[in-house]
């Protein structure tokens, strides 16, 4: 069984180390890529010059992916909060830090990709090229919300929080670790290329924000602690219940695409909702 306690100091600790000069790589490329397509080009021009300098890597992309629909689809899958937040409830118990900078960071998201969505309106594959000319699986879409891949935000920010988490202490290992935890993250995010709802600076952009939003709720929360709650048992009525109800919404999932990733979501979501109804049972023994 895992050590509430150790587990929880770990990530603590790791988290204090999360420092702010992290953010100025990533924000230095965002700026670089700003400054490329939406200030140095017109205002009437600037998606033409966006699309265009990742046609072919996109179209290159999208069919190597494509080749492989079901792992695409079900990679896709886990951009989606309801599916991939589940698959890491069970730190509410034995790591509520991680908890408490992935809520922090979700609600950061959901504004910044809002804001950012509506400001550069940047028209999906879908909308601009031939629909026979590549790979789509699952829903078309059409609208004017391609950048930044809300998908990849959501996905880097877990895998960041993740990462910060379970740095290790010795730099060889930090290295292999990051790498690793990187190549799986870009692995998920560039499915939405092979599903064809993306172009790739789409997937990059997201990718560097949700690295942004995450590092920037570990530093609230280390500043703050205003999710502390999260850590206090006598609420974990509210996680049961919510994860019964969350529970509901991925069997609605399963009966409209019976997916895979599905059912490893909603088998986190029993396992975690055994745990906290057994530790908030015997709470008091």
């Amino acid at each position: 069984m895992l050590d509430n306690y150790k587990l929880e100091r770990k990530v603590t600790n790791n988290f204090i180390n999360v420092k702010l000069g992290l953010l100025i790589p990533p924000f230095f490329l965002l700026l670089l890529l700003c400054s490329y397509f939406f200030i140095f080009n017109d205002v009437e021009n600037y998606i033409a010059g966006y699309v265009n300098i990742q046609k072919d890597l996109f179209f290159y992309l999208n069919g190597k992916l494509s080749g492989f629909p079901n792992l695409q689809f079900n990679l896709t899958q886990l951009g989606d909060v309801l599916i991939f937040f589940p698959i890491i409830t069970f730190f509410i118990i034995y790591a509520p830090k991680i908890w408490e900078a992935l809520l922090t960071s979700a609600i950061l998201s959901l504004v910044v990709s809002a804001i950012l969505k509506k400001l550069f309106s940047v028209p999906r594959p879908a909308a601009i090229f031939d629909n026979e000319s590549f790979v789509i699986i699952g829903k078309t879409l059409t609208g004017r919300t391609s950048l930044p891949s809300g998908h990849s935000i959501t996905v880097f920010i877990v895998i960041t929080i993740l990462l910060f988490a379970f740095m290790p202490k010795r730099n060889k290992y930090k290295i292999s670790w990051s790498l690793l935890i990187f190549t799986l993250g870009f692995v998920i995010t560039f499915s939405r290329v092979g599903v064809g709802a993306h172009y790739p600076l789409d997937i990059i952009i997201g990718s560097t924000i949700g690295y942004i939003v995450a590092i920037l709720g570990i530093h609230i929360n280390n500043q703050v602690g205003w999710c502390a709650w999260i850590k206090n048992k006598k609420y974990y009525p509210i996680f049961i219940l919510l994860l019964v109800i969350w529970g509901g919404v991925i069997v609605t999932k399963i009966l409209a695409n019976n997916l895979v990733i599905f059912y490893f979501s909603l088998l986190s979501l029993v396992v975690s909702l055994y745990l906290i109804t057994r530790a908030y049972v015997q709470r008091k023994h």
